[in-house]
């Protein structure tokens, strides 16, 4: 799972670092670039849920298997592209293939981890995709600057073939079909996985303060987080002046990442056992990304190189801190819907994204300043911060005793 992940952030982060050459050789200004990073997002946030729910159905094995690979060789696809449509094609059918990575991930910790495992089981997995953040410029540069930034494509999409065959043939979709779980394991993850597939009741959750609270929080904080993923290597080369070479340092944000992701993880692990689920849980969203909100405000009144990388590299930290706990929470309230529930967050977070990666573009091309982007960023984080708040993770949109009744009730869509 975590190597799977070190892979997504890899091929995802690739054209942030091959951005400014790919802008340079398409011919792309800010706007367009806008909508090249934008309609992978929309394309995700499309097929998240059905994608989500799929893993629901028939277990996340043979769902993450076809996603890899679809995504794989889209990456690859990437490095052929000529102009700028064919290039807005193949984004929007890489994000419609990757689409269910996170939800199905998710699926597979809730049928392996019980709750009080699963904020240090995010911590480490999300600490991966990180991880692949971090080393996606550390092998994009020197891999672009010796044969051209198509290569760095090619590089990726193999990565992912690689990675599904091993998969498929190792993992199982619950403790109880693997060769080699204890006793003690299975008795411990014993009820994890809903016998039978349970629809999520969308007339239920669509009436719920709790889920859309959630789906508020998520909005928020991936709209700055986005920004990492999309235009944060052109913003350090065009706002900050830095230099190809130098761009090896945009690593800093992404191993900063990392570490804020396990800790933020291991918190919540400690804070669920002392003060309870609902504390354990929300406080670390409501430091994460409250601290995040004032260093993006930091950030539009610094002038030096490296004290905006810092201050950056401070924002991503607290947004990655809360970020485990977003999805342990989607866990707790979607119970035996975790597929659905991590996909509707995410389609919730995809929005946030598009509007994110093209208003960035907007903005800078209006005002002729990197830096008008970081007002609603700093917003947003803010009511974010204050939307945890309203998170009740002890309230589940249907209480385990009601399980077997929510096949009676109208589905609006699964």
């Amino acid at each position: 799972m975590s190597l799977l992940l070190v892979i997504t952030y890899l091929d995802r982060v690739c054209i942030s670092v091959a951005g400014p050459r790919m802008q340079e050789a398409l011919n792309i200004g800010p706007v367009a670039w806008g909508w090249v990073t934008g309609i992978f997002t929309l394309s995700y946030a499309a097929f998240e849920i059905p994608s989500g729910a799929l893993g629901d159905r028939i277990g996340p094995r043979r769902v993450l298997t076809r996603i890899v690979l679809w995504w794989s060789a889209f990456t690859s696809l990437t490095g052929l592209v000529t102009g700028y449509y064919p290039l807005l094609l193949t984004r929007f059918l890489f994000g419609a293939g990757e689409a269910g990575a996170f939800p199905n991930a998710s699926v597979a910790i809730a049928r392996w981890f019980p709750l009080h495992e699963r904020g240090r089981a995010f911590g480490i997995t999300l600490m991966a995709a990180q991880v692949g953040g971090a080393f996606a410029p550390l092998l994009v540069v020197p891999i672009q600057a010796r044969y051209g930034w198509r290569a760095s494509f090619y590089v990726f999409g193999i990565l992912g073939v690689a990675w599904s065959g091993a998969w498929y043939r190792w993992f199982r979709d619950s403790p109880a079909e693997k060769a080699g779980v204890t006793r003690a394991e299975l008795d411990e993850t014993q009820g994890l996985v809903a016998k039978g597939h349970q629809k999520l009741p969308w007339t239920v959750a669509l009436r719920s303060r709790n889920f859309w609270a959630a789906m508020g929080v998520a909005f928020c904080y991936i709209y700055t987080f986005y920004f990492f993923q999309s235009w944060f290597h052109t913003y350090l080369v065009k706002a900050r002046g830095y230099s190809e070479n130098d761009l090896l340092l945009s690593s800093l944000p992404f191993f900063v990442a990392a570490c804020a992701n396990v800790a933020g993880g291991l918190v919540s692990n400690s804070l669920v056992k002392k003060v309870g689920l609902k504390w354990g849980r929300c406080a670390i969203g409501v430091v994460g990304l409250g601290s995040a909100a004032l260093f993006a405000v930091a950030v539009m009144f610094t002038q030096n190189q490296f004290g905006a990388m810092v201050l950056l590299s401070l924002i991503y930290g607290g947004i990655t801190f809360q970020q485990p706990i977003m999805f342990a929470v989607c866990l707790d309230i979607g119970g035996a819907f975790a597929g659905a529930m991590v996909g509707a967050m995410n389609t919730a977070s995809q929005i946030g994204s598009l509007i994110s990666s093209v208003a960035f573009g907007y903005l800078v091309a209006r005002s002729g300043s990197y830096n008008a982007p970081f007002i609603p960023m700093a917003a947003l984080l803010a009511m974010g911060a204050w939307l945890w708040l309203k998170v009740d993770p002890t309230q589940p949109l249907v209480p385990v005793s009601q399980l077997d009744k929510t096949a009676d009730m109208p589905v609006a869509f699964d």
